[in-house]
């Protein structure tokens, strides 16, 4: 029989962190303390147009240690909302997404989930029943659980708490302070043990109070052995090993208060960008007498450890379901613009996309491909590869979508989409093949987000810059004339190029011509004639859409005399920008430019008395340019406006200088050409 007393701790230690070695990489607040005086609130006191504030958040993680099943992470997060206004409904339901790829699944329960309300002087609380609860799949990786909040009213306030039990240490959950509504009370804490060590990431502009301590924690390791007998009858005999083992926690405390509102704006890529949180990112795992494990210490790690641990190399690999396809295709084409043009058309003619999206496959590219729909990482990897085989050099870009937010620091989560890059001596083509309106180098803006990250065949990657840099114009010509009860008839024509041309296709291409116009004619105050269409399907060529209009509302009669701005229905009325100052960019997508011919007849009777002064007004470093051009000959009006936004995206510091540019540009479109009656 062994003698186990003569063990030490070092053999403890090692016996313990094999233990976790293998079992966790096979992957004044209170709740329940509601007031009447809370109940009765009618509106925030810091916020009186808010439609819901969060009365306190509370985050809670800790590592919890067993012997069968190493380290847990347990997360915790204990909510209350008062709800103010009907819009605000939409805080009384909660989404929280996890985990379900690999061995190391993550579960989620709601604990609990109460509805108050003041009913007589009283308060009535309606819990949550477990058909308020709702699992929904989103890939083979992740599902989303919704909670429905029962009996919200005006005046409610609801309190839910949530559990999240995870072997996932890549990343902590992100933790957001701040919100699009007004948070009174928020706190996060984590208490992670030394040898986890995550890389601690703040953004946004309202930072919290944070605090740290170390304390030492001791569990008691419980392991079995097995020992085999000499002889048949003897079998195996089982002993333990028992000790306590010591190590050190670090807890991290943040703690933020009366947030206000977050107020979104114009121009903006995704406002959850700019408010306050904070991310923890695994960097590396030390345990004693173990190699160190690094993971996000830089873009190439994170990359790296994508590519290894996804399907890229795999998938890229196949090209068995389509070589004859692409033979067949690709025949007699002799350029890489041919080659890549044809191929590209043919993949999207051949699969649809599912609207999913994700760095990994969902069923496969060559199901994908059987089956005629695919996941983005589906589409886009067959893509790729259909271009290596054609002897193209191209390869995956990861991308995070506007939706998913801006990568603002190294993270194995910051990406949720791939797109394809092809290298070629003149510069990189970006493609993206779910998408039924895009060509080579015009994406869907989904994906226009700041910058990728392309891997080529060695796991190696570079940055990719996503930003359009070559401007998208707008042509419009119109010809009219003013009859004199102020009717205004013409005729209009305009052509939307490359990025403007997707984003009308986008929009009106899957809608019919009658709702379309029926809105055009809402929005312009106009009646409209002989509309016709051209290029719809036709990608490569520019959008042009041309109709006759009726215009009864842009010429005003004064003392027989006519006022009318010469742009009409066409001018900028209203400033996109309303704030006094913004700390985050001003996010166009792409650079623009918009030009407007018009010639109008002067109506018999009636002579020019004054026109708008001419204008030329540039934003430093060429960030943008208005010119207005008015010019009278005889009966005939001319004039000439260019308005152009150079740069897809302008930092906040420049934020008041184009507010102010936006001004002067709709203060010098709406300046009245006068007509007076001779």
């Amino acid at each position: 029989m062994i003698k186990y007393y003569n063990y030490t701790k070092t053999t403890f230690a090692i016996i313990f962190f094999s233990l976790l070695f293998n079992n966790n990489y096979a992957q004044v607040h209170e709740f329940g303390k509601v007031t009447i005086d809370e109940l009765k609130q009618k509106f925030n006191k810091n916020d009186t147009s808010a439609v819901a504030a969060i009365l306190f958040k509370k985050g809670d993680i800790n590592y919890v240690y067993n012997d069968n099943d190493g380290f847990t992470m347990i997360t915790v997060v204990k909510t209350k909302i008062k709800i103010y206004k009907k819009e605000g409904y939409d805080y009384a339901n909660e989404i929280v997404e996890y985990y379900i790829g690999g061995t190391s699944k993550e579960s989620v329960t709601f604990d609990e989930a109460i509805t108050y309300n003041l009913v007589n002087e009283k308060i009535e609380k309606t819990k949550a029943k477990k058909e308020s609860e709702f699992d929904e799949n989103i890939n083979k990786y992740w599902n989303k659980k919704k909670l429905v909040m029962p009996n919200v009213k005006v005046g409610s306030i609801i309190e839910f708490q949530y559990t999240i039990r995870s072997k996932r240490f890549q990343e902590l959950r992100d933790w957001y302070f701040q919100y699009q509504i007004p948070v009174e009370y928020s706190e996060f804490t984590t208490v992670i043990p030394e040898f986890y060590v995550y890389n601690s990431n703040q953004k946004g502009f309202l930072f919290p109070r944070v605090t740290t301590e170390k304390k030492r924690k001791r569990v008691h390791l419980s392991t079995m052995l097995r020992e085999n007998g000499h002889g048949m009858a003897e079998g195996q005999k089982s002993t333990y090993l028992e000790d306590d083992f010591e190590y050190d926690e670090i807890k991290t405390n943040y703690i933020s208060e009366n947030l206000s509102a977050m107020k979104d704006e114009a121009y903006v890529n995704n406002i959850n960008n700019y408010m306050s949180c904070v991310s923890n990112e695994l960097n590396y795992i030390a345990y004693p007498n173990k190699p160190l494990k690094t993971f996000t210490t830089d873009w190439k790690a994170v990359t790296k450890t994508i590519y290894d641990e996804g399907d890229f190399s795999l998938e890229l690999d196949k090209t068995g379901y389509f070589d004859k396809d692409i033979d067949n295709v690709i025949s007699g084409l002799n350029t890489s613009d041919e080659k890549i043009s044809v191929i590209f058309n043919f993949l999207k003619s051949k699969l649809s996309w599912n609207k999913s999206y994700g760095l990994f496959c969902n069923s496969g590219v060559r199901k994908a491909y059987l089956d005629k729909v695919g996941n983005v990482a589906e589409i886009n990897l067959i893509l790729t590869s259909m271009l290596r085989y054609a002897g193209l050099k191209a390869n995956p870009v990861l991308v995070s979508t506007r939706s998913n937010g801006i990568a603002f620091f190294p993270s194995i989560t910051a990406f949720n989409y791939v797109i394809c890059a092809i290298e070629l001596p003149e510069g990189i083509i970006l493609l993206d093949a779910t998408d039924n309106f895009s060509i080579p180098n015009i994406l869907p803006t989904r994906v226009l987000n700041w910058k990728g990250r392309m891997i080529r065949n060695d796991g190696t990657s570079e940055e990719v810059d996503l930003m359009p840099k070559q401007i998208s114009n707008e042509v419009t010509n119109i010809g009219y004339t003013l009859n004199l009860d102020g009717t205004i008839v013409g005729k209009l024509k305009k052509q939307y190029f490359d990025y403007l041309a997707w984003n009308f296709r986008d929009k009106n291409n899957y809608n019919k011509e009658e709702s379309y116009l029926e809105q055009l004619e809402t929005s312009q105050n106009i009646i409209i004639n002989e509309y016709t269409r051209e290029n719809s399907q036709n990608l490569g060529k520019p959008i042009i859409e041309s109709y006759s209009f009726s215009d009864k509302k842009s010429c005003e009669i004064v003392a027989n005399k006519l006022y009318f701005s010469p742009l009409l229905f066409l001018a900028s009325t209203e400033n996109p920008f309303k704030q006094e100052s913004r700390e985050f960019p001003i996010d166009f997508s792409f650079p623009i430019s918009k030009r407007f011919n018009v010639l109008i007849d002067v109506p018999e009777g009636y002579i020019v008395e004054s026109i708008p002064t001419q204008a030329n007004i540039n934003i430093i470093e060429n960030i943008g340019n208005f010119k207005y051009l008015v010019a009278n000959t005889g009966n005939k009006i001319q004039v000439s406006a260019t308005f152009s936004i150079n740069q897809a995206i302008v930092p906040a510091d420049y934020y008041e200088i184009l507010k102010s540019f936006f001004k002067q540009v709709i203060e010098k479109q709406t300046e009245k050409i006068v007509l007076k009656k001779i």
